[in-house]
């Protein structure tokens, strides 16, 4: 075992976990951030997605080793009260079936919004397409991203 740092959240932590330790494992049992939630295990459905030195990263591929040092923000780190333009939408949109795969889904979003702010249709579609959401609210998850671009765009104008 070893000691390792990392910000979560604007906050400072020291881990003593294996190295192979996934991020997604210390961040839940060691750190607490329960928002970040366990899908496939293997990197494929995105449930499991924060956001690592600005880039959208599934935490359950990446290991500690690996995230030392970094700058992470989970879904408990967009905001506290639901203020967040794509908690809005998100919200709005009625996007939540049952709701499991939708911090990863709204990292993404946010992944995404941070390169494009003003994002198409085949834009949306390319960067969620590798995100599973087995209640199927796809046109929805598109609706929430262009109504929370729409209202990060306007809070950008004032």
């Amino acid at each position: 075992m070893s000691a390792y740092s990392l910000t979560v959240n604007g906050r400072r932590h020291s881990v003593d976990v294996d190295a192979d330790t996934p991020l997604l494992w210390v961040l839940r049992d060691n750190l607490g951030y329960m928002g970040t939630k366990y899908g496939c295990g293997v990197g494929v459905c995105g449930t499991c997605v924060v956001i690592v030195n600005g880039a959208a990263e599934r935490a359950c591929m990446l290991t500690i080793d690996l995230a030392d040092g970094a700058d992470i923000m989970t879904i408990e780190g967009l905001s506290r009260d639901r203020s967040h333009p794509l908690q809005r939408a998100w919200i709005e949109e009625q996007v939540p079936q049952c709701g499991y795969c939708q911090s990863g889904q709204i990292l993404g979003a946010y992944a995404l919004l941070e390169k494009k702010s003003d994002p198409s249709d085949t834009d949306i579609d390319d960067a969620m397409s590798d995100y599973l959401c087995r209640c199927g609210t796809y046109q929805r998850i598109r609706r929430a991203i262009h109504r929370a671009a729409e209202g990060m765009n306007n809070v950008a104008r004032r």
